[in-house]
């Protein structure tokens, strides 16, 4: 119930090639934290499916109708991975 907005993708992995991290927006005054995250998550998803990091966001990148833009999110993780390396 604290959970407002959120958005899966995959994130760059060097050894899986992929990995589930979630962007989450909280409601207003609510809390919880990355752990209750992905306990709530995994215990509703196949294991290889499962989130393996979560961010929290005041707010995520739309589109002009109200759909999430993944792809913005993609690019961002894959900039971060670049820069990592």
């Amino acid at each position: 119930p604290a959970v407002k907005l959120c958005a899966v993708i995959g994130k760059p992995d060097p050894v899986a090639s992929e990995l589930p991290k979630a962007f989450v927006v909280l409601k207003e005054g609510k809390t919880a934290t990355a752990e209750e995250i992905k306990e709530f998550v995994n215990s509703k998803v196949a294991p290889y499916k499962a989130v393996r990091e979560v961010e929290f966001r005041t707010e995520l990148p739309m589109t002009l109708v109200g759909k999430v833009l993944r792809r913005v999110l993609q690019e961002e993780e894959k900039k971060k991975s670049a820069e990592a390396h």
